[in-house]
C-alpha cells in the first residue's frame, strides 16, 4: 500500500515549497508586472493583464526555485523537493491553484467580468501556471537522482 492521499500531496507540495526563493519571485514577479503595464501604457495598457503575468510568473519562479536545489534545506525539505521532482504534475498543482486563487480577485475587482467570468480567467491563468511548472520540473528529473 504505497498510495498517498490527495492531502498526503498537497502536504509534500507545499513542504518543497516551503524553500522557494520567495524574495526572488516577488522581484521577478513584480518586475514583469510593471514592465508589462509599462510597455501597454504606450498602446493603451492593460493593467489586469500585467498583473496576472506577474501573478503568474510569481508563482512559477517559486516552484521552480523550490525543486531546482534538492540537497539544500532541511531532511523533510529535501525529501519533499525530491518527491516533486519525481511527481511534477502532482507538484504542480499547488503553484497553479496558488495562481489562481491569487488572480481571482485581480479579475474580479479590476476586469468587471464578475464572478463566473473572473473565476474562468483566473482557472486558464492557473492551468497555464500548472503546465510550464510541471514540464519545467519535468525536466530537472536528473537532479532527483543525484540527490540521493
Amino acid at each position: 500500500m504505497n498510495e498517498i492521499t490527495r492531502r498526503d500531496e498537497v502536504s509534500l507540495s507545499a513542504a518543497a515549497l516551503r524553500g522557494a526563493p520567495w524574495k526572488a519571485a516577488v522581484i521577478g514577479g513584480g518586475a514583469v508586472a510593471a514592465t508589462s503595464f509599462g510597455v501597454g501604457l504606450l498602446g493603451g495598457g492593460d493593467m489586469v493583464w500585467a498583473l496576472g503575468l506577474g501573478i503568474s510568473l510569481f508563482a512559477l519562479i517559486a516552484a521552480v526555485g523550490a525543486v531546482s536545489k534538492p540537497e539544500e534545506g532541511d531532511r523533510v525539505t529535501r525529501q519533499a523537493r525530491v518527491w516533486g521532482l519525481r511527481h511534477p504534475w502532482k507538484f504542480a498543482l499547488l503553484p497553479a491553484g496558488i495562481t489562481a486563487v491569487l488572480d481571482y480577485p485581480v479579475q474580479l475587482v479590476l476586469d468587471g467580468e464578475g464572478v463566473f467570468g473572473s473565476a474562468v480567467h483566473a482557472g486558464w491563468h492557473g492551468l497555464l501556471v500548472y503546465v510550464i511548472a510541471a514540464v519545467l520540473t519535468l525536466t530537472m528529473q536528473g537532479r532527483a537522482r543525484s540527490a540521493r
